[in-house]
């Protein structure tokens, strides 16, 4: 590859990567600008006040409230159960403690038993006034929201046994022969708790053919280190029968309606854990909303969820909730594409996660090793997959290496006051001596959707959650050895991030030497790495760890290659391709083809 080319990628590379982090808004202007959103998402309806009060978490410790209502409420219909006493149910099994609140009958908070937050604490996914769930319907001259109703529990606390499983019915009561049963059942193991709506002797009210409208919204907290990473990570994910997974956008408030497909879950994901919902008889009809509420520093985003469920033939609607780790090989054990939710990169980045470094790093990690030596082994058999890639690269560019003193001869020639005529010359003397300039570039692109693939892997890669290497105490977020007051919203310094840069120049360094860059392509190559240091400075250690040993990895490879190559035989090699006659030559590509045809055309206007 020539110089004009080789300065031309990575000019690129670096005026990409350095706008996507110099343009990039400040920490204190995204503040700002979220805030502007959502309050202007609260002026659209998207969470209103009745959805998400700025009110004090839920209290389960606290006594027994009762409300009262006057005598007009009470003769309503559901008037009886406007008021009553709102207490916590509890149902446990070997992984969950779920919270039944009698007011709305609902899901009040969720304990995944076997897992803590970042720092230690039991890892609540939602608890509080913020949450909600609740069916909608016109009863009489008044629209009922179950949530703001008492239901009456048919059993106390339990708690499931490993082989067992049990039910629990919270119910509405309209009169003693008409209302609405919650029926919770949960086993001893997993993370699934069902639930099945049953309207009994309500078909004057709710009409046994109607669907219904449910309101599910919840104020997901904070489990993680980096909330900024944890938000960047949650949304609100959906699912429809026609097998596609879609999401609403992660970095601003969003809402979107669809009622042109029908549902089978909806998920309120966050990065590492999530709720979601599945209906067995689709989804009819849809209403989605998150909502980023930039001044609060426990939970993460608030998200809302309007479906229209459609009943069974006995007017019953079943659900499952899955409160569960977003952990590929748990998601998919549960059925329903719910492994959907790990996001392995667009196409073809997730085919390659899904189907070649994901069962690879699973066959690993049957063995119970350390996560850093999983990724030691993982890189090292990816770079001997790609070792002939390298090889070629490497070969390349010591052709051109080879070639320039012959180049340079072309230039003193020709002059550099015309390029159209010297990149013509060039194209001569690479075609006579059987060298493709671009023979250095393409390997390292076939390689770069395998680079990128690994980006989007490590982030999403649940086990790394919560497991340290060395100086590393958690590889799913970044390692501060350093921290400070923020400059340009940098607050840290990632150690394994600043040895990650420091091989890349050095990898840099001697891939120079290979090439036989001079001038200002020696230097180019060390503007990308300096820029990495900042936009990588906040990803996970462990995605560090990968690209340090990748550069490592690469730079033994190529230290064994040297071994290989003979700079002197390669010249002989092009000498002798260049006694060739030109039928006996490699037919040439079509990329040196059109180049040909390009400059003889330019060539040609000049004259």
């Amino acid at each position: 590859m020539d110089k004009n080319t080789f300065t031309g990628l990575f000019l690129i590379m670096a005026i990409i990567a350095g706008s996507i982090y110099f343009l990039k808004p400040s920490d204190a202007e995204l503040k700002k600008e979220r805030l502007v959103q959502h309050q202007d998402s609260v002026k659209k309806g998207l969470f209103n006040k009745a959805t998400v009060p700025a009110a004090a978490k839920f209290d389960t410790t606290k006594a027994a409230v009762k409300t009262v209502a006057d005598s007009a409420t009470l003769k309503a219909p559901f008037g009886a159960a406007s008021v009553g006493v709102d207490k916590l149910v509890t149902i446990e099994n070997q992984e969950l403690v779920i919270k039944l609140s009698t007011k709305g009958g609902k899901v009040a908070s969720v304990e995944l038993k076997n897992f803590k937050t970042f720092d230690k604490k039991p890892l609540v996914l939602f608890s509080g006034d913020k949450d909600h769930f609740g069916l909608t319907f016109n009863a009489g001259s008044r629209i009922i929201n179950t949530d703001e109703y008492y239901f009456t529990p048919s059993a106390g606390d339990l708690k499931v046994a490993e082989k067992d499983s049990a039910s629990i019915t919270l119910r509405l009561s309209y009169s003693p022969t008409q209302y609405i049963d919650y029926v919770y059942s949960l086993k001893g193991t997993g993370f699934k708790l069902g639930l099945t709506i049953k309207p009994t002797g309500l078909d004057g009210v709710i009409p046994s053919s109607s669907n219904l409208n449910l309101n599910w919204a919840a104020s997901l907290h904070k489990q993680e280190k980096d909330m900024k990473q944890e938000r960047q990570y949650s949304t609100v994910y959906y699912y429809n029968t026609e097998n596609t997974v879609d999401w609403l956008n992660e970095n601003k408030d969003d809402q979107k309606e669809v009622a042109d497909k029908k549902m089978n879950w909806v998920s309120f994901k966050q990065h590492f854990f999530s709720s979601t919902l599945v209906a067995q008889n689709s989804i009819s009809k849809s209403n989605f909303a998150v909502v980023t509420d930039v001044a609060d520093t426990t939970d993460v985003k608030q998200m809302k969820a309007d479906l229209t469920l459609a009943r069974s033939a006995d007017g019953s609607v079943p659900l499952e909730f899955y409160f569960s780790p977003n952990r590929y090989s748990t998601l998919q054990d549960q059925g329903h594409d719910l492994q959907k939710l790990v996001y392995l990169g667009f196409s073809p980045l997730k085919y390659i996660n899904q189907f070649a470094v994901l069962p690879l790093f699973n066959f690993l990690n049957q063995f119970n090793w350390n996560y850093g030596l999983i990724i030691l082994i993982l890189t090292i058999a990816l770079k001997l997959v790609l070792s002939p890639l390298t090889y070629k690269s490497y070969l390349s560019m010591a052709k051109m290496r080879v070639l320039k003193p012959e180049m340079d001869e072309i230039k003193a020639k020709v002059g550099e006051d015309n390029p159209t005529l010297l990149q013509q010359e060039y194209l001569k003397l690479y075609k006579k001596a059987g060298v493709n300039p671009l023979g250095g570039c393409l390997p390292l692109v076939i390689q770069m959707p395998i680079v990128i693939a690994f980006f989007k892997f490590f982030p999403s890669l649940f086990e790394l959650r919560g497991q340290s290497f060395l100086w590393m105490h958690d590889l799913s977020t970044y390692d501060s050895v350093i921290k400070f007051a923020p400059i340009m919203g940098v607050d840290h310094i990632s150690l394994m991030c600043l040895l990650m840069t420091i091989s890349t120049l050095i990898y840099t360094y001697f891939n120079n030497q290979i090439s036989g860059a001079t001038g200002q392509m020696k230097y180019i190559g060390y503007i990308t790495p300096l820029i990495f240091l900042f936009t990588l400075n906040s990803y996970p250690a462990g995605l560090n760890y990968y690209y340090f040993l990748a550069n490592m990895l690469t730079f033994l490879q190529q230290y064994l290659i040297k071994f290989m190559v003979d700079d002197k035989k390669i010249h002989a090699q092009i000498q002798e391709n260049k006694k060739k006659p030109e039928d006996t030559k490699k037919k040439k590509s079509g990329f040196q083809a059109r180049m040909e045809e390009m400059m003889k055309a330019q060539q040609q206007a000049k004259k």
